[in-house]
């Protein structure tokens, strides 16, 4: 199995930036397709993300294209989203995940991923 622990979220103001990270340890990370999901206070689990086990194929949901970027280093064990021109509604938990023996695609629908993280707060305002 994999442990995965997120890093870097915080409050900024709309239009600002953030880079969130998530490190894994405990198994090989390049078998594994990653994941970003959000959830805000009283709405369901969203999925923002996702990266291939290589890093050749990348997902996003529409309200975030052009605006963030995923990205893995699997050198360091660590994945990345960088979050640009944030907005309000980008406010919510943000939570990293990892999909055992995954293809060489990816999914954000969260019941394929086996391991998840804690959380990191995003909170953008105004």
């Amino acid at each position: 199995q994999v442990q995965v622990v997120e890093s870097g979220g915080g409050l900024v103001q709309a239009g600002g930036s953030l880079r969130l990270s998530c490190t894994a340890s405990g198994s090989a990370f390049d078998n594994y397709a990653m994941g970003w999901f959000r959830q805000a206070p009283g709405k369901e689990r969203e999925g923002v993300s996702c990266i291939s086990r290589s890093g050749g194929f990348t997902y996003y949901t529409d309200s975030v294209k052009g605006r963030f970027t995923i990205s893995r280093d699997n050198g360091k064990n660590t994945l990345y989203l960088q979050m640009n021109s944030l907005k309000p509604e980008d406010t919510a938990m943000y939570y990293c995940a990892a999909e055992r023996d995954s293809g060489p695609w990816c999914y954000v629908a969260g019941f394929k991923y086996n391991y998840w993280g804690q959380g990191t707060q995003v909170t953008v305002s105004s």
